[in-house]
């Protein structure tokens, strides 16, 4: 089962850093990601999500060569293959591209956009859906971030949880409040 964790920063530009960091270790295989997205609210309030996914872009390349292959079938049946393959090709891509714009993978982006409304003008979000993942070694790796996030949700069990928190410095923040 997979773990969500939303962690809130307050410039814009560093959840972005963190995601770069988040898939240094995938390529290290001690995380591995199911899902991410960066979520940034500019001075005027807008805000804009950056899936890591862009499932219109793989929907019309998928789109563009089924419909491709689709078309010259069907157009070597009527003796003209190449105006099949560019008719099934541009039909496949845009019936791709607007699949992938309705479709959702991951994380819920209701979920995202209901969260993303919580977070102040210039500042940004991560979600990340977490697989699988070598904890020690990644929050290690994430205490480089200490005092800059914070954990704004998580599906992590109350001992992984803290963990999280004592990686990004929360515990001795949240202690000297007390």
């Amino acid at each position: 089962m997979s773990d969500l964790i939303v962690l809130g920063f307050d410039h814009v530009d560093d959840a972005a850093k963190v995601l770069t960091e988040c898939r240094a270790l995938q390529k290290e295989y001690l995380l591995d990601l199911e899902d991410a997205v960066v979520v940034t609210r500019d001075a005027q309030g807008k805000v804009h999500l950056h899936q890591s996914v862009n499932l219109e872009k793989a929907g019309a390349s998928w789109g563009l060569l089924s419909g491709g292959f689709w078309g010259a079938l069907v157009g070597l049946l009527c003796l003209n293959p190449l105006a099949g393959f560019l008719i099934g090709s541009a039909v496949g891509a845009g019936a791709g591209a607007l699949s992938g714009k309705f479709s959702d993978y991951g994380i819920d982006d209701g979920f995202i956009k209901q969260l993303s409304d919580t977070i102040p003008p210039n500042t940004s979000a991560l979600f990340i859906l977490v697989r699988k993942s070598q904890p020690e070694k990644v929050l290690a790796d994430l205490s480089q971030f200490k005092g800059h996030a914070r954990i704004l949700q998580t599906s992590l069990s109350p001992e992984a949880e803290e963990k999280l928190k004592a990686a990004l410095g929360q515990v001795a923040a949240a202690q000297a409040k007390a």
